[in-house]
């Protein structure tokens, strides 16, 4: 794609130009309309600072959507982002409890108490990765099996399966019926055994 802005060749992949930052993705939205598609202010960035909460949500959903990032995937990246947080945490402890020790003997005793905790400072990062964690290996985990529960009950039929027995009509192939009109219907008719006098 060439820059519109300094025509400068860029690869399609690429969000912004390397060469002047000009927004080659908001370009190639507007290439993408359709033909005579009048502007739309809804339709833009500006519009999303004046949505509600619930629109904002639903077109968010509706972007990940269209992005391919499945439920799954953002469960990952929670995950992903508690170990990283989680081990920040960890880090940011060590690293207080030597430079605290160091500081700490050049001080008075009493302040010397006080930072000789500090390094207790890093568990709060650490916490806090390990709820994402938590929330990502249990909860969201559970949060989509819901989901996707729901989104198959109100799947309509036209998106599922088709009926059985039911085949495009193009085809000439034969469709065994397991069930019949007289099906059932002679199951109170026993085999009777005649008698023999």
């Amino acid at each position: 794609m060439l820059c519109p802005r300094c025509a400068a060749n860029q690869s399609d992949d690429v969000k912004f130009c390397t060469s002047c930052g000009a927004n080659l993705q908001a370009v190639r939205e507007a290439i993408d309309r359709e033909p005579g598609k009048k502007f739309d202010l809804s339709d833009t960035w500006v519009a999303e600072m004046f949505m509600s909460g619930k629109a904002a949500e639903l077109r968010k959903i509706e972007m990940e959507r269209r992005l391919g990032i499945t439920p799954e995937m953002k469960r990952y990246n929670e995950i992903k982002a508690g170990v990283i947080v989680s081990s920040v945490g960890i880090g940011l402890a060590l690293f207080l409890f030597f430079f605290m020790q160091g500081i700490a003997h050049n001080v008075k005793p009493e302040d010397a108490e006080i930072i000789s905790r500090i390094w207790l400072a890093g568990i709060i990062p650490f916490m806090v990765g390990l709820a994402l964690i938590v929330n990502g290996l249990f909860i969201s985990k559970k949060m989509n099996a819901a989901l996707e529960r729901d989104q198959k009950r109100t799947e309509p039929l036209e998106a599922g399966v088709s009926p059985r027995g039911l085949r495009p009509a193009d085809t000439s192939e034969f469709i065994p019926a397991n069930l019949s009109v007289t099906d059932q219907t002679t199951r109170h008719l026993e085999p009777s055994e005649r008698k023999i006098t």
